[in-house]
């Protein structure tokens, strides 16, 4: 008996120059994740306060929402400040909380000095057919330069800038 194999999916890629230090803009992406990630952009059952990535490997990715309750949408699977962190994307193609690992997608994010003083920022989320059904109209979502990471990460460099 063979089992059917999804095929691999592209993933999405989005860079941008952010004019801030690594170790600033890895501060601003991680710990003030809440001052630029957009309250529309949560899987909670109600509205959403505040969005929290915990540091360190194991570290959840969650939001807190208006009816007291909290979300975890991700998991920190690699931690390498100012330079990098891997997340799970725990986040079903039906845009609910995903436990199973082996279900998940993964987001790196790199941050890298330039010669100019500024910082190249690089997000990679891959490994989406590992979501099964739906894992081709997640990436398409996800890869939409108004909603998607390329909005996500415009919003990140405006904070980072701001806070410079």
């Amino acid at each position: 008996m063979t089992t059917a194999v999804m095929p691999l999916i592209p993933p999405v890629c989005v860079s941008i120059v952010v004019n801030a230090t690594p170790e600033l803009a890895f501060r601003v992406y991680t710990e003030e994740l809440d001052s630029w990630w957009p309250k529309s952009h949560h899987i909670g059952q109600s509205a959403m306060t505040r969005a929290v990535m915990e540091p360190g490997v194991n570290g959840r990715v969650y939001s807190e929402q208006e009816d007291g309750g909290s979300v975890q949408w991700g998991k920190v699977l690699e931690w390498d400040p100012p330079r990098r962190f891997v997340m799970a994307w725990q986040i079903t193609p039906r845009w609910q909380f995903e436990p199973d690992g082996a279900k998940c997608s993964e987001v790196e994010v790199s941050f890298t000095a330039q010669p100019d003083g500024q910082t190249l920022v690089a997000l990679e989320h891959r490994h989406f057919e590992r979501h099964g059904e739906g894992s081709a109209t997640m990436r398409s979502q996800v890869g939409n330069e108004a909603g998607g990471w390329g909005l996500l990460m415009q919003l990140f460099k405006a904070k980072t800038e701001a806070v410079r």
